[in-house]
């Protein structure tokens, strides 16, 4: 009975020990900036976000689950929150669960539909915590399935459903694509992959919060500037991109420097990944221009994902983005994300593309999760959600 009693007990401790260091060593001194405004709720959230992560991390250590499968399995702990007003139902679009969300009250009139990519970085997320629009997509994540499954499954999926738009009473003038961070991203790359599809109806809008437009640079400003920020910093970002694009975590310095790609590329995409295209008011808070760091001729070999444009779909050339869809695109301040956003704004609108904007300057990337969490919901998520409703509404 000792023995066993032992064996038991070694693990939970272990675990409260993890759980004790985590408090003292984030609650206590992660940086909140002034401007967040409701930092005690963000020194909660980062708190409990980083004890998952590093529970999840002693568990992939024991080869138990890995840190992304933890983290998908306390994310959907929680019960889901049902609207009385709302239908909810479960299908398969091809072979990719979905959920379907209509109002309980019928229409005469065809309504608009809303393609909804759920966030988090392609490791974590799921459809049954996304805002109520229709459908919500559970696209396979990493790392059990790398680059291109999980955007492949998001297309699926949506193909099937604009092919089927009338056993929903979606009016096909008005598709709305959706999605925050790595949906977002996902979200930009669907206007790029169906804009030729001929037997499709057109996707009427983009709807992006706080999206991963690319993935190569990483020395913007606002990389620099919110690199510690929580919820998502910049090592864990590029966490989430090293398991999803199968990037060895050796190449983090390199990628960071810019000794990933050889001058020409850089030199490609400058003119619209240049800094001096983000407005001087969001280089205040702190920006150095730094000097790219020479080519490491093996880091460009293992990286050249990086420049895939389902990855970094805001690198389209010039003819392919000029026929996006209108956008709507929401940006958060303390966002290591914010740059991508400001920078696919100016081109989309120096190419004639109708673009809405809004910027949260209390937001932080993750806010619109804390939707449903009572007392830890933030005000800038109600704003977005707002900002969504408001957008849809108007097409």
């Amino acid at each position: 009975m000792a023995v066993l009693l032992a064996l038991l007990g070694a693990p939970c401790l272990l675990f409260l020990g993890v759980g004790l260091w985590v408090i003292c060593s984030c609650f206590f001194t992660v940086d909140i900036p002034v401007g967040i405004g409701h930092p005690v709720k963000l020194r909660v959230l980062h708190c409990a976000f980083q004890l998952f992560v590093a529970w999840g991390m002693i568990l992939e250590k024991l080869r138990i689950c890995s840190m992304p499968q933890f983290l998908h399995f306390v994310h959907d702990l929680p019960p889901i929150i049902k609207d009385p007003d709302v239908v909810v139902t479960d299908l398969l679009f091809g072979t990719i669960p979905v959920k379907l969300y209509q109002p309980r009250r019928t229409s005469r009139s065809l309504r608009p539909g809303i393609l909804l990519f759920h966030g988090g970085g392609a490791i974590v997320g799921s459809f049954s915590k996304s805002p109520p629009l229709r459908p919500s997509l559970r696209y396979r994540l990493a790392p059990q399935h790398r680059f291109p499954v999980p955007i492949r499954d998001c297309f699926v999926a949506a193909t099937h459903f604009l092919k089927s738009l009338d056993m929903y009473g979606v009016d096909p003038a008005r598709v709305v694509v959706c999605g925050d961070s790595a949906g977002g991203g996902v979200a930009a790359a669907a206007c790029q992959k169906f804009m030729d599809r001929s037997d499709l109806p057109k996707i009427r809008a983009q709807l992006l919060i706080y999206p991963t437009l690319q993935v190569l640079d990483y020395q913007l400003p606002s990389f620099q500037q919110n690199k510690n920020v929580p919820l998502i910093t910049l090592d864990f970002a590029f966490l989430c991109m090293s398991y999803y694009l199968d990037v060895s975590p050796q190449w983090k310095n390199e990628i960071l420097k810019g000794a990933h790609m050889p001058a020409q590329v850089w030199e490609k995409y400058r003119k619209w990944l240049d800094p001096e295209n983000i407005p001087e008011r969001f280089k205040k808070r702190g920006y150095r221009q730094v000097a790219r760091a020479p080519l490491n001729e093996a880091a460009y070999l293992e990286t050249d994902l990086l420049l895939d444009l389902l990855n970094s779909p805001m690198l389209a050339e010039d003819e392919v983005v000029s026929r996006f869809p209108e956008a709507c695109i929401v940006s958060c301040e303390y966002d290591i994300l914010r740059d991508n956003s400001l920078l696919y704004k100016k081109r989309l609108e120096g190419l004639g593309v109708p673009v809405t904007w809004h910027h949260m300057e209390d937001g932080f990337h993750g806010a619109l999760n804390t939707l449903g969490m009572g007392c830890l919901q933030v005000p800038c998520a109600t704003r977005i959600l707002r900002v969504m409703v408001q957008f849809i509404k108007g097409l």
